[in-house]
């Protein structure tokens, strides 16, 4: 693809790049729209959410299934993942992983 437009060069580089200059991994799946108020829609974490992008979709499986069967103790996160299917977990996790 061929650019000639400046200013639609820029908005194009710039939409690949979300707040705090995490490559953004597209939209976020339907199951992971209730993370975003507290994990930023970059996964960099708001306050006290924690920090999700860029980091391993097994391990973020993996603490969602540990707040799911209370193995983990959060401040909401316990009640949230017990809402989240097997696929859901999947795709939350594939979603934040993929933001670099």
């Amino acid at each position: 693809m061929h650019l000639s437009h400046p200013l639609g060069a820029a908005l194009l580089a710039t939409s690949l790049f979300a707040a705090g200059g995490a490559v953004a991994a597209g939209p976020a799946p339907l199951a992971a729209q209730g993370c975003l108020g507290c994990h930023g829609p970059n996964g960099a974490g708001i306050g006290s959410g924690a920090r999700l992008a860029g980091r391993e979709a097994a391990e973020l499986e993996s603490i969602m299934r540990a707040y799911r069967a209370d193995q983990r103790q959060g401040t909401i996160m316990n009640r949230i993942a017990r809402g989240y299917t097997e696929q859901d977990i999947a795709a939350i996790a594939a979603y934040f992983a993929a933001i670099r």
